[in-house]
């Protein structure tokens, strides 16, 4: 109903409520006993009343209709429609009208309250678009160093009773947001759900201060293991939630912090002898871990923590007086550039170009070397270069993580100038010799490693209760290696 139709009821309405009958008005009137009364005044003070009366039957006419037609309009913009969340370890929660226009922000637990800072703890968002609201919420995580890793992950939860709007939301709010990282040539992987709330999990969010969308995420990890307890999961980010997940939920991991603390016990370090210190979970890994790096006398020394004990696996007890190997130039400046660095992997690699993620220095076993990462064609690259000579220590090929695996992918490299057969191929020839097709598969994973100058992929995958593990040669397509195992 329009502004001018609702004027118009209240109109039509009013007249057949309050007519204008004055001589009936006052055969109701009393008669004044020992009182002269003024007949002006009664007809003056009579119009008055039947103005008030007016008023006060077209306000409740007002209500009425606002109650029935025009209230819809205020129930539509001021009414919860969708709760849209998003998590990394900071978790925001937005509740969204009909129209898409944000009513609330909320930042559930203190690293969200810190990230939303700028914006008034949510409140500038208010009456916002959601994916303008979203938008604006990634970047502020991106710029709090959230999303800066490789293996990083967000989160985004659409909780909406309409399935089919939850589900287009989910869709455009992950292509919305895969933009905006892209932009910022971010390479985190975007995470999606729908959420069916209830009573127990909003319970448990709320006890454990964050989004519904990750009580649905833990909930689903709990399912796979009961005997994981839900308030030590609420502690995880999300990317170890979702290492977790597809690692089948094995055990109850460490944490991030607790890996941190098992290192500093190991090298007899306090928090006081190093200047940075970085965490990253590899739960999916055959040997789940933590890789924790220190810096320590501005040098990096790199630490492997196992994700279920705690055991230090990898790493030096003193690192600040171990040997540091051959001196290095007095002006720190290595003999090559990161330009150059990353040519030489674009070469070896058979790429013209590519989106570069890091390019940074490093000092290991007295050799200063470079760290080149990219992406290209659904792959990520992964290469260690000798900053003063130029040789490849290392190089590492496998799917983009935020591109999902598809045997038959057309963007995918099939060979390069060491006459590599290709990742594709070299999955075929390892599902070949199992008797598989890759739909009988699931967890299907394939890395591209260098092992004593010879380039192979390795390449795992489950199927009916059992693990496989394949070695495949890059130049010939022959199996070097291969395992199958009872998945316990």
């Amino acid at each position: 109903m329009t502004e001018r139709e609702l004027n118009e009821r209240l109109k039509n309405a009013l007249d057949h409520a309050a007519p204008n009958d004055l001589d009936a008005v006052l055969s109701r009137c009393g008669t004044g006993k020992g009182n002269v009364i003024d007949m002006n005044e009664v007809k003056t003070n009579t119009k008055k009343k039947k103005s008030w009366t007016r008023m006060l039957i077209a306000a409740c006419l007002a209500l009425a209709l606002l109650g029935g037609g025009g209230g819809v309009f205020y129930q539509q913009a001021y009414a919860i429609a969708s709760v849209v969340s998003l998590d990394v370890n900071p978790s925001i929660q937005l509740t969204v009208n009909r129209s898409e226009k944000v009513l609330s922000c909320a930042g559930l637990n203190a690293e969200a309250q810190t990230v939303l800072a700028d914006m008034d703890g949510g409140r500038d968002l208010k009456g916002a678009k959601l994916d303008v609201a979203v938008n604006a919420i990634v970047g502020a995580l991106v710029r709090s160093g959230y999303l800066d890793k490789l293996d990083s992950a967000i989160l985004i939860s659409v909780e909406d009773k309409d399935a089919a709007r939850g589900a287009r939301l989910q869709q455009e709010l992950v292509a919305s947001v895969d933009g905006v990282l892209r932009t910022a040539d971010n390479t985190a992987s975007v995470l999606s759900q729908n959420v069916t709330a209830s009573k127990t999990l909003e319970s448990q969010a709320q006890k454990n201060n964050i989004s519904t969308g990750k009580a649905y995420l833990i909930d689903q990890i709990v399912a796979l293991n009961p005997d994981l307890d839900f308030d030590a999961l609420a502690a995880l980010s999300v990317e170890e939630l979702r290492d977790l997940l597809q690692a089948g939920a094995p055990a109850m991991p460490i944490g991030q912090q607790a890996a941190l603390q098992a290192v500093l016990d190991f090298a007899g370090l306090t928090e006081n002898d190093y200047t940075f210190a970085d965490t990253d979970p590899e739960l999916d890994e055959r040997t789940p871990y933590y890789d924790v790096e220190l810096f320590v006398d501005g040098r990096e020394q790199d630490y492997g923590v196992d994700a279920y004990t705690g055991e230090v696996i990898q790493g030096v007890k003193t690192p600040a007086v171990m040997d540091p190997g051959p001196a290095l130039p007095q002006s720190d400046t290595p003999a090559m550039t990161e330009a150059e660095a990353e040519a030489i992997a674009l070469a070896d690699a058979g790429l013209q170009d590519a989106v570069f993620s890091v390019t940074r220095t490093d000092f290991d076993d007295g050799r200063l070397r470079y760290e080149v990462e990219f992406f290209a064609g659904g792959y990520e690259y992964d290469y260690e270069i000798d900053a003063e000579t130029g040789d490849i220590l290392s190089s590492d090929r496998e799917r983009d993580p935020r591109t999902a695996f598809s045997a038959s992918a057309a963007a995918a490299p099939t060979a390069d100038p060491n006459g590599d057969i290709g990742q594709d191929a070299a999955v075929a020839a390892a599902l070949d010799h199992a008797g598989l097709t890759e739909d009988q598969v699931s967890r299907l994973k394939c890395e591209r490693d260098r092992d004593d100058g010879r380039i192979e992929y390795e390449i795992e995958f489950k199927c009916d209760g059992y693990d496989f593990e394949y070695t495949v040669d890059a130049a010939s397509g022959a199996i070097l290696d291969h395992e199958r195992d009872w998945d316990d």
